[in-house]
């Protein structure tokens, strides 16, 4: 039978709570209790959308993670392989996990996750008879060996990526056959032996529990608590781990992953704004590290389940009453919804979002105007580029644009460029090869960042957004010459400081300094003041 139930531990105020399909919140259900991340799974089970089971370990653990042991997940552990009839560790119905954080207040990206949990050299051969396919196996098992090695062990994640570099020599990964995916497991299982200077565990049950121990560990990490000094808040409101049934985006055919919004988080365009990668995990989307394709590509090649996802979508803001950002799995051609939440959006797409929602009947006029409170005409305004009269900009290249705007400053590739220009009274783009949440600290500090690699939903690119930086990812024509300190445009090298202009209204990377002028979005102030008259 499918339920949300609580198990309350004797003397202690943490809970477990289980998470499936057509239940109803438990009354001990909250986000201050489960995060909010479980609690919107929650809801999204109970609305009836198809959400992978789960057990959810409190935030009240998170004070003391050390005394999460196994016995405190037995029970809940045993209801999610009844309900899905696979068992962790099995060697012939292996069960396998994704293990996230979820705060009581969205922290996108600033802890850990751990996909694929579970699978071991004993439960891999279970995995491709269960799936008839190799290469989801040797995916999912390089990929838990190299997420666990960064995660768990403190690898670097380049020495991972470097393992991945030699074996697809410039090629995509997806389309690494499953011989070339077992050769990478096998390099990243040494390397990890060589960096961790013990062997990769072999014991589902030991991942499992080293996984939740890592990600509660994560609440406490330097970007973590840099985090949460830059928004105000509480550092002692602590962090869920929910675990949950794995789906397979890198099942091949029509499986892959998306993160999007219902609605264009830059400007509140009402079109959903979304990232997709086919035969692909989660991460590869969120991370940074990989670019993604907009909806094209999934509405034309699988149109049954772009539908299901946009009705699933407006299902969201119905319930919900506010923009989403979410992430999903495609399985086979079947839609998993994974996250949603209220989605990060610059003053411009809040004012017309919430003057959108209320024109369609999902807000009231009272929220429609606790939304917009503070949005004048300063707040509203843009820069935008404009060209010098005789002169035509010189254009660098061009990127996706994750969060509109202009920005221009020098170019910093790291820390101590950055205070070496922060001295100069300089202001500085941070450039990076990847959109990563490492960054956020330096991220505060800069008028902008601009990507060789990553998503316009990469977790970096919605905390971009949330800061007001301009944010350009996915520059995949940009060199970066790190030893240098400079970066390149087809047979271009700027000088190391030199200093550009990021153009977020249209993605397009100029050299120097440009001409900008105010845009006033007269119409838009229009509609905030007849909300405001009450008109």
């Amino acid at each position: 039978m499918n339920e949300m139930v609580t198990i309350a531990h004797e003397g202690d105020a943490a809970q477990v709570h289980v998470i499936a399909a057509d239940a109803p919140l438990d009354a001990a259900a909250s986000p201050a209790t489960m995060g909010f991340k479980a609690y919107n799974l929650a809801h999204m089970a109970a609305l009836g959308l198809n959400v992978p089971p789960a057990f959810v370990l409190g935030t009240g653990f998170c004070a003391a993670p050390e005394a999460v042991t196994p016995a405190v997940w037995h029970d809940a552990l045993a209801r999610l392989e009844a309900t899905t009839g696979l068992r962790v560790g099995d060697p012939r119905r292996p069960l396998l996990l994704s293990v996230r954080s979820g705060a009581p207040v969205s922290m996108p990206g600033m802890m850990e996750t751990l996909l694929n949990v579970g699978l071991t050299e004993e439960t891999l051969p279970g995995l491709i008879r269960l799936t008839g396919h190799p290469r989801l196996a040797w995916d999912a098992y390089r990929r838990l060996v190299a997420g666990y090695g960064e995660v768990v062990a403190g690898i670097d994640a380049e020495a991972f990526e470097a393992d991945l570099d030699a074996v697809r020599q410039g090629e995509d990964e997806r389309a690494l056959d499953f011989a070339a995916l077992r050769d990478l497991a096998r390099r990243h299982l040494d390397t990890y032996a060589r960096l961790a200077g013990e062997a990769f565990p072999q014991d589902a049950a030991a991942q499992l529990w080293a996984a939740v121990a890592a990600v509660f560990r994560s609440w406490s990490s330097p970007k973590a608590t840099a985090y949460r000094d830059m928004r105000g808040l509480d550092h002692a409101m602590g962090t869920a781990v929910i675990v949950q049934r794995m789906v397979f985006g890198n099942a091949g055919g029509l499986s892959g992953a998306g993160v999007g919004f219902t609605r264009n988080p830059s400007d509140g365009d009402p079109a959903s704004w979304v990232d997709f990668l086919f035969n692909a995990q989660g991460e590869d989307v969120v991370s940074g590290r990989r670019s993604a394709q907009g909806h094209d590509r999934l509405e034309a090649v699988a149109p049954r389940v772009w539908h299901e996802l946009v009705e699933a979508t407006r299902a969201l803001e119905r319930h919900f009453g506010d923009m989403q950002d979410f992430e999903f799995t495609v399985e086979n051609g079947e839609l998993f919804l994974l996250q949603t939440r209220e989605g990060k959006r610059t003053p411009q797409a809040a004012a017309r979002i919430a003057l959108d929602m209320l024109e369609e009947g999902l807000i009231d006029r009272e929220t429609a105007r606790a939304r917009t409170a503070g949005l004048d005409a300063a707040a509203l305004t843009t820069r935008v580029v404009v060209a010098e009269s005789g002169a035509e900009p010189a254009v660098l290249g061009h990127a996706a644009t994750a969060s509109s705007g202009v920005a221009a400053g020098a170019v910093a590739l790291e820390e101590a460029q950055l205070a070496a220009l922060e001295g100069q009274g300089r202001p500085a783009i941070l450039v990076r090869q990847n959109a990563e949440t490492h960054d956020v600290a330096l991220l505060d500090r800069v008028d902008g960042l601009l990507t060789q690699h990553g998503a316009r939903t990469s977790h970096a690119a919605v905390v971009a957004r949330q800061l007001g930086k301009v944010c350009l990812v996915g520059c995949e024509a940009m060199r970066i010459d790190q030893a240098a300190g400079r970066i390149g445009f087809s047979d271009r090298w700027l000088d190391p400081g030199a200093t550009i202009t990021l153009d977020g209204n249209s993605g397009t990377i100029y050299a120097g300094f440009l001409k900008t002028v105010d845009e006033v979005p007269e119409d838009l102030l229009a509609r905030l003041g007849r909300l405001r008259d009450g008109a």
